[in-house]
């Protein structure tokens, strides 16, 4: 048996025999390809930003000097975390097997466009498309995901969005897309929203070469 190949903790049997018909996977980045630690107690403390509502929808409200200040803010906290990034376990081999088999492949993060990049270049992630905030509406629009669906010419059902938190399987329901949970372990309360519920990368490796080869 191949590492994680029973680690698969939510997927109908549709589901992962859709997997055959994969032509293209879009990854979220934070803790889903590379380890992240943002403390958002701490961001939304500095920004007085309450609790239960989201950072980006909060700064977006502001206007003029406050918006910039608040962004710049926001930015600050993510570059101190890109510099202190890791590769997840299985990245690099789950990226190697997506371009043997041929399948397309994107990056679509709420991150800022530095911290992303700095991300991807310090752990060596070779995946050239990168979407983020400032590009599209962030998730769960679903904007930058039907952007690369336009751009790849390839139907919305036959791509995978693979991400660890709610906003992204609500981003791949809101594209009719696939939507991969990664759940490492975690009980979490929306994981039975997603397609598939995946314990971590090796896991979907290995369910992603069974389905391809």
């Amino acid at each position: 048996m191949e590492k994680g190949a029973l680690s698969i903790t939510l997927a109908s049997d549709a589901k992962l025999q859709s997997l055959k018909q994969l032509k293209g996977i879009i990854f979220d980045l934070d803790n889903t390809l590379v380890s992240s630690s943002l403390n958002f107690p701490k961001i939304r403390a500095t920004l007085g930003c309450p609790d239960g509502e989201d950072v980006l929808d909060f700064i977006s409200k502001m206007s003029g000097k406050e918006r910039q200040q608040a962004t710049q803010i926001l930015v600050d906290f993510e570059m101190a975390d890109a510099s202190n990034s890791t590769a997840l376990d299985g990245c690099h081999q789950l990226i190697d097997l997506i371009k043997k088999l041929g399948l397309r492949c994107a990056i679509v993060t709420r991150n800022c466009q530095q911290a992303a990049r700095l991300k991807i270049k310090n752990n060596d992630i070779a995946i050239a498309d990168l979407i983020t905030r400032e590009q599209f509406s962030a998730k769960p629009s679903p904007e930058a995901l039907l952007y690369l669906a336009h751009k790849w010419k390839t139907p919305t059902q036959n791509i995978m969005y693979v991400g660890d938190f709610l906003y992204d399987i609500q981003a791949a329901k809101n594209a009719q897309m696939i939507s991969c949970l990664l759940t490492f372990e975690r009980q979490l309360s929306y994981s039975k929203q997603a397609d598939i519920a995946i314990n971590n990368l090796p896991a979907l490796y290995a369910c992603l070469k069974r389905a391809k080869l």
